[in-house]
C-alpha cells in the first residue's frame, strides 16, 4: 500500500512539475507591448479608433500650443449644430480677429457669404482663419460662446488636459492641449462621416465671393494624404485624413487618420520640426496599424455567457444563457498576441449605459485598457443591436480610454497611476463555473470505489502541489541569490584586482587585461570538457 502510494505521489509531482513548467513559459510567452517607435517631435501619441487604446506616446500629458489642428475641433462642433447649406456671413469682427500677420488666403471681405460647407472645406483644407470666426459666430453668435461650445465638447469627450480660447488655434496662451486628449478629439471628428470626406479631399472649389467672382479652389495641405509619389518620404498609402498647425511657438503641429485592413488609428505630432513633423507622423500612424491587431469581444469571450451554473455578476446571480456580450466591441492587442493574453476585469455598471447592462468588461494589457464591452442580458443585447443598426443609439462609456492606459503606454509618464483598477471586480475562478468543472463534478458521483478512493487522492494532489511549489519557489530564489552573490563576490575581486595593479605601476592596465584574458580562456576550456 505505501509502495503504491509513493508512486501514485511521484507520478503525480512529475505531473505537477510539467504543468508547472508549461505555465512558466506560458506566461513569459507573452509578447511585450510594441514600443520600437519613436519621434523627432517633442511630443506625440497615435491611438486606436475604435478601441481608444494608447498605443504609443512621448510626453503626451504635457501641454502645448495646438496651432491650426484646433480647426479639427471646430469643425466637428460646426457639424453637431449647422446644416451644410446654412448661408455663413463674413462680419466686421470675424475678418478682424485675426492677428495682423495671419494672412486672408480667399482675399475675403466683410459681407462675403458662403455656404457652411464651403466654409468647412476652406476652414479644414487651407486653414482659412476668417472662416473659422465667422462659423463660430453663425453657430454661437458669438466667438466667445462658440469657444465655451468648444471646451464643452472635449469635456464630453473626456479631455481633461486641454483647454481652447479661439477657434482657430492663433496664438493665445490659454489655448492649449496634449497629444493624449487630442486623439481623442481627432477619434471622435474622424468618426464623423462629412468631416472625415472633407478632411480627405485633395482639393474643392468654394463658390463665389466679391474678389473671387468665378469662385476660388482650395487644396489640401497635408502632405501624406495628398502625395501620390511612391519614392516620397512624405508618401503613405494608409494617411486618409488630418490637419496641419504651425505657429512659433507651437512649431509644426500635425494630425492623421489612417485606415488598413479595416482598423482605424489616428496620430498626433505637437512641436515639430518643418517637414520631419511629416515624417514623424507617418512613422506613428504606420506604427500603429501594422504592429497591432483588433481581436472581437464576443466572438471570443466565453466567461459569463457559458455553462450550466449560476454566475455572480456585481452581486447578482444569472444563468449564462441569458447573458450576452455586446456586439461589435473589440480589443487592441500586439499583433502577435491572442485573445487569451488579455487580462479581464468586471466593472459595475456606468451612468447612462443601455437599458439590460448588468456590468463592463474591461480588459487590459500590460497595464494598458485595450478595449470593453458591456456584459448584459439577451434581450438588452439584441434591443442595443437593433437600436445601433436603425442609428438610434450611441454607445461610447465601454470604450472610453483611461488615464492608466495612456500613462502604461506613455514612457515618459512619471506617474503611472491605477488607483482606478480597484473601483473593478477582478475576475477569479470562484465567478464562473466551466463546462469542464461541470463534468469533474459529474464524475465525482459516480461509483462507491471512486468515492472511497477520492479523499486519497486528493491528498496526494494536494501534497504533489506543495512540493513541487516549494521545490521550483525554493530551486528558484537559490539560484537568483547564488548567481546574485557570485557576481557580486568576482565583482570585488576585480576590483581588489585592479586597484593593486594600479598601485604598482608600470604596465598595470596591459597587466590587468591579460589576466582577464587567460581567465576568459580558462573558463572556456573547462566549459568544452
Amino acid at each position: 500500500m505505501i509502495h503504491t502510494l509513493k508512486k501514485k505521489l511521484a507520478k503525480v509531482l512529475c505531473g505537477v512539475l510539467v504543468f508547472a513548467q508549461m505555465g512558466t513559459i506560458q506566461a513569459f510567452a507573452r509578447p511585450d507591448w510594441p514600443s520600437d517607435t519613436g519621434i523627432e517631435a517633442e511630443a506625440g501619441a497615435v491611438m486606436d479608433v475604435d478601441t481608444g487604446t494608447m498605443l504609443f506616446g512621448q510626453n503626451s500629458h504635457v501641454e502645448y500650443y495646438p496651432a491650426s489642428i484646433t480647426k479639427i475641433l471646430t469643425a466637428l462642433v460646426v457639424l453637431e449644430h449647422a446644416d451644410l447649406t446654412d448661408t455663413v456671413t463674413y462680419s466686421d469682427k470675424a475678418m478682424n480677429s485675426v492677428e495682423a500677420d495671419s494672412g486672408n488666403k480667399l482675399s475675403l471681405v466683410a459681407g462675403d457669404t458662403m455656404t457652411v460647407e464651403d466654409c468647412l472645406y476652406a476652414l479644414l483644407l487651407a486653414s482659412v482663419n476668417q472662416a473659422a470666426n465667422a462659423l463660430a459666430e453663425h453657430v454661437a453668435g458669438s466667438i466667445p460662446d462658440f469657444v465655451d461650445m468648444m471646451n464643452a465638447k472635449i469635456a464630453e469627450l473626456g479631455c481633461t488636459e486641454s483647454h481652447f480660447a479661439n477657434p482657430s488655434g492663433l496664438n493665445n496662451d490659454d489655448q492649449v492641449v496634449t497629444a493624449f486628449d487630442m486623439t481623442k478629439i481627432a477619434a471622435a471628428a474622424y468618426s464623423n462621416p462629412k468631416l472625415l470626406e472633407i478632411s480627405s479631399a485633395k482639393s474643392w472649389k468654394v463658390g463665389a465671393t466679391t474678389n473671387n467672382p468665378d469662385g476660388v479652389s482650395v487644396r489640401n495641405e497635408h502632405r501624406l494624404v495628398i502625395t501620390e509619389d511612391t519614392e516620397s518620404p512624405y508618401y503613405c498609402p494608409e494617411a486618409v485624413a488630418g490637419k496641419t498647425g504651425y505657429l512659433l511657438k507651437a512649431g509644426n503641429t500635425l494630425v492623421t487618420y489612417g485606415e488598413k485592413d479595416g482598423r482605424r488609428v489616428v496620430s498626433v505630432i505637437l512641436k515639430g520640426s518643418p517637414r520631419q513633423y511629416f515624417v514623424d507622423g507617418k512613422n506613428l500612424l504606420q506604427f500603429g496599424l501594422n504592429r497591432f491587431q483588433n481581436v472581437d469581444i464576443a466572438e471570443n469571450e466565453t466567461r459569463y455567457v457559458t455553462g450550466d451554473d449560476q454566475v455572480d455578476v456585481n452581486g447578482t446571480s444569472y444563468a449564462p444563457s441569458d447573458l450576452a456580450v455586446q456586439a461589435g466591441k473589440k480589443i487592441t492587442l500586439p499583433k502577435d498576441a491572442s485573445f487569451a493574453d488579455a487580462e479581464l476585469s468586471l466593472g459595475a455598471v456606468p451612468d447612462g449605459a443601455p437599458e439590460g447592462t448588468v456590468g463592463v468588461l474591461n480588459y487590459i494589457y500590460n497595464e494598458r485598457k485595450i478595449g470593453s464591452a458591456y456584459l448584459m442580458t439577451k434581450a438588452g443585447a439584441e434591443a442595443l443591436a437593433a437600436a445601433e443598426a436603425a442609428g438610434g443609439t450611441e454607445t461610447t462609456a465601454a470604450e472610453e480610454p483611461s488615464e492608466e492606459s495612456a500613462d502604461a503606454a506613455d514612457p515618459s509618464s512619471d506617474d503611472g497611476n491605477t488607483d482606478d483598477q480597484t473601483e473593478t471586480e477582478t475576475m477569479g475562478e470562484t465567478d464562473v463555473t466551466t463546462a469542464a468543472d461541470s463534468e469533474d463534478a459529474s464524475d465525482q458521483a459516480g461509483s462507491g470505489d471512486v468515492r472511497a478512493a477520492f479523499p486519497v487522492k486528493i491528498v496526494l494532489i494536494i501534497v504533489g502541489i506543495l512540493a513541487a511549489a516549494a521545490l521550483i519557489g525554493g530551486g528558484i530564489w537559490f539560484r537568483i541569490q547564488s548567481n546574485k552573490k557570485e557576481a557580486e563576490a568576482e565583482a570585488l575581486r576585480r576590483e581588489k584586482r585592479r586597484q593593486r595593479l594600479m598601485a604598482e605601476g608600470g604596465d598595470a592596465e596591459a597587466e590587468f587585461n591579460r589576466l582577464l584574458e587567460e581567465k576568459r580562456k580558462r573558463d572556456e576550456k573547462r566549459r568544452k570538457r
